[in-house]
């Protein structure tokens, strides 16, 4: 029980004031949006949400085309949540401002594009803790390993799973999930 105390004091220590970590599931969890607005993450309850960590100079940048395709074709029942971060390669070096521009002309993303956030390690923002962790998901550890890995949440809360870089948006291993 001590390691778990000292994870959520070194969450709590180093939380931004858009979120907080007393989390009881996902929907408790407040991330802002690029242009700096707060959004509750329990505005999509009853809708799944695929949360991806995002850059614009990286290998796997192309799919956000493939996101885009699957917000329109899902947009009644998922939500498409982007998390840019820069912790890969500086990968993500741009500001709000930069990020907006280049999703919009380079892929037309109309999906929600969240502040830029740290994923892992000591600044790690509550919604990659809830995501990572375990204790707090219910399901399963894990770690991001490189931009554009995918968490996808159930339409009641629930992690499903989460995915590699390597694992294009629109496979099956995603798209099953929201046929149900």
């Amino acid at each position: 029980m001590k390691p778990l105390k000292a994870f959520f004091a070194t969450i709590n220590s180093n939380q931004n004031d858009s979120a907080t970590l007393d989390l009881a599931s996902i929907y408790d969890i407040k991330i802002n949006s690029l242009q700096g607005t707060a959004i509750a993450l329990s505005e999509f309850k009853g809708k799944h949400m695929l949360f991806v960590n995002v850059a614009s100079k990286c290998g796997f940048t192309p799919q956000y085309k493939e996101l885009q395709a699957l917000s329109e074709k899902y947009k009644n029942t998922l939500a498409v949540i982007g998390v840019p971060c820069n912790q890969f390669g500086n990968q993500e070096p741009g500001d709000a401002n930069a990020i907006d521009s280049f999703c919009q002309v380079n892929y037309g993303v109309t999906f929600l594009i969240t502040e830029k956030i740290d994923v892992k390690g000591s600044k790690q923002h509550p919604l990659y803790a809830w995501l990572t962790k375990k204790a707090l998901n219910g399901k399963k550890n894990s770690s991001v390993k490189w931009n554009f890995q995918k968490y996808l949440i159930d339409d009641n809360g629930n992690l499903v799973d989460y995915y590699f870089s390597t694992t294009n948006p629109l496979n099956s291993k995603i798209v099953k999930h929201l046929n149900d």
